[in-house]
């Protein structure tokens, strides 16, 4: 069905194969246009998009900050992200403290979970 093309990168001329494999991503991925840049400056165009780093983001540019009040303390801090004011908003230590502990069990609607210091501080005979 598919058969290796030579096309050619819009960006630095270079001629690059299409080949099947990569139609055939292309279709399960519903890409309606063949690729316009060849590997090399795929590459580099995704590289000076987010930083070259490793994960999301970088993008080189300072934050926007937003300065709000900590639901947790009240105290004045910044965030990364415009609040919306339908969550609560948290400074860096409120947001550590209202983490979500994993658990090696299901826990049941009947009893409390605990994460592991409140848990010692709860058990009897271990004050």
């Amino acid at each position: 069905m598919y058969t290796d093309r030579n096309l050619t990168c819009g960006d630095c001329g270079a001629t690059f194969v299409f080949t099947t494999g990569e139609q055939e991503f292309y279709a399960t991925k519903g890409f309606s246009s063949d690729p316009r840049r060849c590997p090399d400056c795929r590459r580099a165009r995704k590289n000076d998009r987010d930083g070259g780093g490793y994960g999301r983001g970088g993008g080189g540019g300072a934050r926007e900050m937003h300065e709000v009040v900590c639901d947790g303390c009240g105290q004045t801090t910044q965030v990364p992200f415009r609040p919306r004011g339908d969550r609560p908003v948290y400074c860096s230590d409120c947001f550590r403290s209202h983490q979500t502990t994993q658990v090696p069990f299901r826990p049941r609607g009947d009893r409390p979970v605990y994460c592991s210091d409140c848990f010692r501080s709860q058990s009897p005979g271990r004050r």
